[in-house]
């Protein structure tokens, strides 16, 4: 096992190496995008890249604290599944109703996979390319169709 020192090293590294490792891709509308801090342009939702021993994925998290915002904002986003799963070369699972570790209730889109570890550094390039894969099919649809879920909140 790794210290606690090591285990933040190790963070860092991987973190700047995805970093470095996505510098050439593009957003399919953006002219520039930090795509460790991906911009919904929504107050309450986010993108959030996660990778530990056990999995590696993409989340899209709804955390409006209005129940009916996020109820119809939710409703929505069913609407549009088809587009989102459409091209997915990783099946996505959608919850409504997630609790996370902090006990925080959120609605959910994720794509996971369970294949590689965070530990091991020779999996590192093949997690960059599922996590970058993940981010690219979804920002295909999500900047096509921001504007009617922006609208929706307004």
């Amino acid at each position: 096992m790794f210290s606690k020192e090591e285990k933040r090293e190790m963070n860092i590294e991987f973190w700047n190496g995805f970093k470095q490792y996505m510098k050439s891709y593009k957003s399919s509308a953006l002219p520039r995008v930090n795509w460790l801090s991906y911009p919904t342009n929504l107050k309450h939702t986010y993108l959030r890249l996660h990778c530990d021993d056990k999995c590696c994925a993409l989340f899209y998290d709804i955390q409006f604290k209005d129940k009916e915002i996020k109820a119809l904002f939710w409703e929505q986003l069913q609407e549009l599944k088809p587009l989102f799963t459409k091209n997915e070369s990783y099946t996505s699972t959608w919850h409504q109703h997630f609790e996370t570790e902090n006990g925080l209730n959120i609605s959910r889109i994720e794509w996971a996979t369970y294949e590689w570890s965070f530990s091991r550094k020779k999996d590192w390039r093949k997690i960059y390319r599922f996590l970058k894969d993940r981010l690219m099919e979804f920002d295909a649809v999500y900047q096509e169709y921001k504007e009617i879920l922006i609208n929706l909140i307004k």
